[in-house]
């Protein structure tokens, strides 16, 4: 599998009106300060607003940590680890991250119509931050078009994987459950100041949820 080389997803301006620089819709906020550990849960959504994003109601928190996950032997192509699932140590391992919050939500029965993951991660400087998501979006492109086995030992699927979009500063990937009634996530990813988010939404039919998660959580980012 070939990488292909990605464009900077956090990058400032990208047109001119009448010679003076204007920032993409959709851009994120350029004067948001480093952000510290203790700032972290501030920057993560609530269960209120998760649900309001997916369209659901009785989404609930079943999943919080401080630390990444380990998923690299459940899937069957280890380079596309992380098109399949967020926070994975194996991931981030290269990055100089600092630390993590990490949450999952979901209806709590069997067979739940919403799942969504939202992880927030610092770094020591900005530049870091950016080049993890540069690097990640790389990965995502050369998983872009492949399918992905997955074998957790209590369910096994195969997921297709579509190709990378680049939403503002938000880069976005879909990838679908085959023989599933149209099960599918949106996972997208972006940085501001010192940190990066990462989100995946699935549903029965997703659109940009993920996105959207993204987007609130940096406007929670620049608030503080």
């Amino acid at each position: 599998m070939v990488l292909v080389a990605t464009a900077v997803v956090a990058s400032g301006c990208a047109s001119t009106v009448e010679g003076v620089a204007v920032r993409d819709v959709g851009a994120n906020p350029t004067n948001v300060q480093p952000l510290r550990e203790s700032q972290l849960d501030d920057v993560m959504l609530s269960i209120a607003q998760l649900n309001g994003i997916a369209g659901a109601t009785q989404m609930e928190v079943v999943l919080s940590g401080e630390r990444m996950s380990d998923n690299s032997d459940a899937v069957s192509d280890p380079d596309c680890l992380g098109s399949i699932f967020g926070a994975e140590e194996l991931v981030y391992r290269s990055s100089k991250w600092t630390a993590v919050r990490d949450q999952v939500a979901r209806e709590p029965q069997d067979g739940n119509a919403h799942w969504a993951e939202q992880t927030a991660v610092l770094y020591p400087t900005e530049q870091l931050a950016v080049d993890f998501v540069e690097k990640s979006t790389s990965s995502w492109r050369g998983c872009g078009g492949f399918s992905v086995a997955v074998d957790d030992d209590a369910t096994s699927s195969i997921w297709l994987i579509d190709e990378v979009r680049v939403h503002g500063d938000v880069v976005t990937q879909r990838i679908s459950q085959e023989d599933s009634d149209g099960w599918e996530c949106q996972h997208a990813m972006s940085a501001v100041a010192n940190l990066s988010v990462e989100t995946i939404a699935c549903a029965f039919g997703i659109n940009d949820e993920a996105v959207s998660m993204v987007s609130a959580m940096i406007a929670n980012a620049a608030r503080l």
